[in-house]
């Protein structure tokens, strides 16, 4: 049997998916368009509006580790479609807030929608063999991704067709709507794996497993940073003067408290599942997922601070337009589209590993190409090269994520959560370092980072595709299925 007919239906499988992350993206970025109308309706200040789009990144962080966790055990077909239905309330919630309190417990909560990336990722890699994962998995984050973007084109027009003061509640409200929807048709049409495939299971939700204690050092260490970006939106939080020193540090001990009970509870559950022999199937290493988290940190993370700072960044190298400074931060959103299923492509192409060291380098060398910008370079140059660095860093990430899946398969979702979680982390802590110094360190901060994620991608090893694609049935098997 030929593979074509063994995953018969992915392409409606990965259009589903595609399309449930495209949504999520245009709830969870769905305030964005409508930032001035809000704070002038409901007499915010500019401290409160730029906390209510912080704490809109909170619980993604936390959360992608949590839906790597029940993906893995519920399947992507129950927990995307529990997701989109329940995120809905908070999203009609913030449309009909009247107080600032309502936007924002809201808005906290909405940002767990931003976790809907790694359920898919889990629900492709059952679909696709693994010389497809690249592109199939570029497709589902790049198109995804766009729900952004196309937010931020509609939204608005939606908003002036519904017209009068609340136009903006009704368009956020229509997002909210689709979700529900949308919620009921994927577990209606989606499935987790082909109808020959059993859909491999994790035994239970808890924290990953190491399978070694040399692993088990590496999964603490690993897990860090992401109590460490929680502190950093506080921080954020705290420099704003939405929350008080008192109070900040308060949290700062509280989340401090919460790593050490969980590293506690992380070693004394490892610790006991090694003291048993572990079998060979279940083995697999952490050193490849923390090169692969630590990589997307320095690709992805770089990609969402450089939209963030990029407007503001050309309007003062190069005395331009807001509109214009704009288009040149947009463009980033656009590229998505095709950098991130190329970069997939080439990864199935030419080798994964070798694909993506090229692509580090390459972009390394970019960012210190951008930390020497100044007003004496012509316009035409600094666009290109900021082109070239969205293009490679899309492309960079797509061949991540054509990696995650050949970890180790009954993990994919948990070892996508954690990735994809230090993408966000990547983007909190590189716009820190932006507050603190001059943009020039800024560029080449993520320079050398992405250059220690070179040398450490050179002792990268994953599963052989084989052993994936040997469990393909033979023509009989799938003729009686």
């Amino acid at each position: 049997m030929n593979q074509k007919q063994s995953y018969h239906g992915q392409k409606q499988m990965l259009t589903l998916a595609t399309l449930a992350f495209f949504i999520s993206v245009m709830v969870w970025f769905n305030m964005a368009p409508f930032q001035s109308t809000i704070m002038e309706q409901l007499a915010l200040t500019e401290n409160e509006i730029g906390a209510l789009m912080i704490v809109n990144l909170a619980l993604a962080i936390p959360g992608r580790i949590l839906m790597g966790r029940l993906v893995d055990r519920f399947g992507p077909r129950n927990v995307f479609s529990i997701l989109l239905l329940i995120m809905s309330i908070p999203c009609f919630v913030f449309a009909l807030g009247t107080s600032y309190l309502q936007l924002l417990i809201s808005r906290l909560i909405l940002g767990t929608i931003g976790a809907s990336f790694v359920i898919g990722i889990r629900m492709v890699s059952e679909w696709f063999p693994p010389n497809q994962s690249g592109l199939s998995q570029g497709i589902y984050a790049g198109w995804g991704n766009f729900g952004s973007s196309f937010a931020a084109l509609t939204l608005p027009t939606l908003a002036l067709l519904f017209g009068g003061e609340n136009g903006w509640r009704y368009a956020m409200l229509l997002t909210g709507v689709l979700s529900l929807i949308y919620g009921v048709v994927f577990y209606l049409k989606a499935k987790d794996a082909p109808e020959w495939k059993t859909f491999q299971r994790a035994k239970s939700t808890k924290m990953m497993e190491a399978t070694s204690i040399r692993d088990l050092w590496l999964l603490l260490a690993i897990l860090f940073p992401i109590y460490g970006g929680m502190a950093v939106l506080v921080w954020s939080l705290q420099n704003t003067g939405i929350i008080s020193d008192s109070l900040s540090t308060f949290i700062y001990i509280a989340i401090a408290l919460l790593y050490l009970n969980n590293m506690v509870k992380v070693w004394k559950e490892n610790k006991a599942y090694l003291q048993t022999k572990v079998p060979d199937s279940e083995k697999f290493s952490m050193k490849e997922v923390g090169i692969l988290s630590f990589s997307y940190f320095a690709t992805f993370g770089s990609e969402l601070a450089i939209i963030s700072m990029l407007p503001m960044f050309f309007q003062e190298t190069f005395t331009i337009g807001a509109v214009a400074a704009g288009a040149v931060a947009s463009g980033f959103a656009f590229t998505n589209l095709i950098a991130r299923p190329a970069g997939g492509w080439l990864s199935d192409r030419f080798g994964s590993k070798k694909v993506l060291m090229s692509l580090l380098l390459v972009l390394s060398i970019f960012y210190i190409g951008m930390a020497f910008l100044s007003s004496s370079w012509p316009i035409f140059l600094a666009l290109l090269l900021t082109i070239c660095c969205s293009l490679v860093s899309q492309a960079a990430s797509g061949s991540v994520f054509s990696m995650v899946s050949l970890v180790k398969k009954s993990r994919t979702g948990q070892i996508a959560g954690m990735v994809g979680a230090y993408g966000n982390i990547g983007s909190l802590c590189f716009l820190a370092v932006l507050n603190i110094f001059f943009p020039s360190f800024f560029f080449i901060a993520i320079s050398l980072t992405l250059l220690v994620c070179f040398v450490a991608t050179i002792t990268l090893r994953l599963e052989s595709t084989a052993s994936s694609t040997s469990r393909q049935p033979s023509r009989k098997a799938a003729q009686a299925n």
